[in-house]
């Protein structure tokens, strides 16, 4: 992989990162405000979402180590 393509999934990592983030603050003023459980659950299954595509580009970025 090269140079390039490594900073253009590490950019895109840290973007997802900071919607994973703002999604789970979002999450918490929900609660605290006591939305509709429905729509925290929506919420909740797209920051999972987030989560799985950060594993993702993670697997990317470390190569696997055959011991």
């Amino acid at each position: 992989m090269s140079e390039q393509e490594q900073a253009e999934i590490r950019l895109e990592f840290a973007k997802v990162k900071q919607e994973h983030a703002d999604f789970d603050a979002a999450i918490v003023a929900m609660v605290a405000q006591g939305c509709d459980p429905l729509q925290i659950q929506r919420m909740k299954k797209k920051k999972l979402t987030l989560k799985d595509r950060l594993q993702q580009l993670e697997d990317k970025i470390i190569p696997d180590i055959i011991a």
